[in-house]
């Protein structure tokens, strides 16, 4: 969910308060309708999928690469980042100024990030340049300049988001909130330290994307109106590309223990909470699904018993919220917010017993459908766009998922039922095996929180 603004939207539409006339009922959401596609691997192991989707002539061409944060050791966070930033100064025979200028020219501006298990490359164009914008991309991929004239103003750049960042009691708690659920794997490492980005060195980059970066490491997704001869281009433009290491991925596999972090923020007027823990489940497991619409129940939307709890009876925070974040095939459960100072350690008590009555009780059929309606209706915004479309493949991709997931995903959600709910939350939300993160004043707030260690 992007915003809560969406989540407003359609919780209006499914919860009707008591004191206020009823909304009509909503109809059924439709299941989701995945565009026609198609996938292929070059001799070189990469994979290529190509989708036609919508009516208006835009093409979105995006390259997945696995490797990004997670792909980091211990004396490497951002190291990813840094790669990214310089992958769009150019290659071997274009300076930055012409790729930029390119891009231009076919209506659009590439885009180069580093995630936390890929990193993308890509953009989004109108339909007559698809095939120039595959070989864009496929320049941008196969022979980077990674130039070292321009790292020390990417550097500048990255070091003022990294000052920006923690200077926020949000990036302070996230740091240890991680930090503390994934102690010795990358998961962990949100943030490098400020004399550690400095130290990077341009051999340091150009090695990590050529232990990183290859074909069978890469995944293009083409997606939108174009002419479906593309594939000789992409065929053209990539084959010669090196194979390049096999993709190599760790998935953690963190202890699940009660802790307490209090982190001092002397004269806070707010304390920053993190409170959850790994579940340690994939998109690929059973339980995934149920799980994702327990969340929302329980704090995931704008209409959730926690927000309704926190925000709307009792007025300790304005925009609390919880959510399932996933991982390759692993995942954990997180509940934020910012609350009053005063009322730290009633907010943090008021949130574990929410989890602890849907332990006990199931939510009620018409509750249950409010929130099935919900997630039926942004999944279909969230696949409304050609970039959509690619989020959702590369999705089903990195986690292994069968074909049939997008498909069936809003039959799924309202297949749960309200013991399922209950199960779930019994089976992996337990409020005793929490890790609970505090950003705030130590002086106002550390008594009252001692309770919870």
């Amino acid at each position: 969910m992007r915003s809560w603004a969406l989540a407003i939207i359609f919780a209006a539409a499914c919860f009707a308060a008591e004191d206020r006339e009823a909304p009509p009922p909503l109809g059924t959401p439709k299941p989701f309708a995945l565009p026609a596609a198609s996938t292929f691997t070059l001799k070189n192991g990469m994979k290529v999928t190509l989708a036609e989707y919508g009516s208006v002539p835009v093409v979105t061409v995006n390259a997945r690469m696995a490797f990004g944060h997670a792909s980091e050791s211990a004396n490497q966070v951002w190291l990813s980042n840094l790669v990214a930033e310089l992958m769009k100064e150019g290659t071997a025979t274009m300076t930055a100024e012409q790729v930029a200028k390119e891009a231009a020219r076919m209506g659009g501006q590439l885009e180069v990030n580093a995630g936390t298990d890929e990193s993308s490359a890509g953009i989004e164009v109108l339909s007559e340049f698809t095939a120039d914008a595959v070989k864009l991309v496929a320049d941008v991929l196969e022979h980077p300049k990674l130039p070292e004239s321009e790292l020390e103003r990417v550097r500048g750049n990255l070091l003022r988001q990294l000052t920006v960042q923690l200077s926020t009691p949000q990036a302070q708690a996230d740091r240890a909130f991680a930090a503390t659920l994934y102690p010795d794997h990358p998961y962990g490492r949100l943030f490098p330290s400020e004399s550690q980005l400095k130290g990077y060195k341009i051999d340091d980059l150009r090695k990590f994307y050529a232990d990183n970066a290859g074909a069978q490491r890469t995944h293009l997704y083409v997606v939108g109106r174009f002419d479906p001869a593309v594939r000789k281009t992409i065929e053209a433009v990539f084959e010669t590309w090196d194979t390049g290491p096999a993709v190599k991925r760790a998935p953690p596999d963190p202890a699940v223990n009660k802790n307490l972090v209090l982190l001092d923020r002397p004269g806070a007027v707010q304390s920053t909470l993190r409170i959850g823990l790994p579940v340690k489940i994939g998109p690929a497991h059973p339980d995934y699904i149920p799980l994702e619409v327990t969340d929302s129940l329980l704090g995931g939307a704008f209409t959730s018993r926690i927000t309704n709890n926190i925000r709307e009876q009792k007025g300790y925070t304005y925009s609390p919220f919880s959510q399932v974040v996933t991982r390759y095939r692993t995942a954990a459960w997180q509940e934020s917010a910012d609350v009053t100072t005063k009322f730290t350690a009633d907010s943090v008590r008021e949130i574990e017993s929410e989890i602890s009555r849907l332990r006990k009780e199931p939510p009620d059929a018409k509750e249950l459908k409010g929130i099935q309606n919900f997630m039926g209706g942004i999944f279909v915004l969230r696949n409304s766009s050609n970039q959509g479309i690619v989020g959702q493949l590369a999705f089903v991709d990195l986690q292994g998922l069968t074909d049939d997931y997008l498909k069936t995903y809003v039959q799924k959600v309202n297949a749960v039922s309200r013991q399922d709910v209950q199960r779930i939350t019994e089976t992996y939300l337990d409020p005793a095996k929490m890790t609970l993160v505090v950003v705030g004043d130590k002086e106002k707030i550390g008594d009252s929180l001692k309770a919870f260690r």
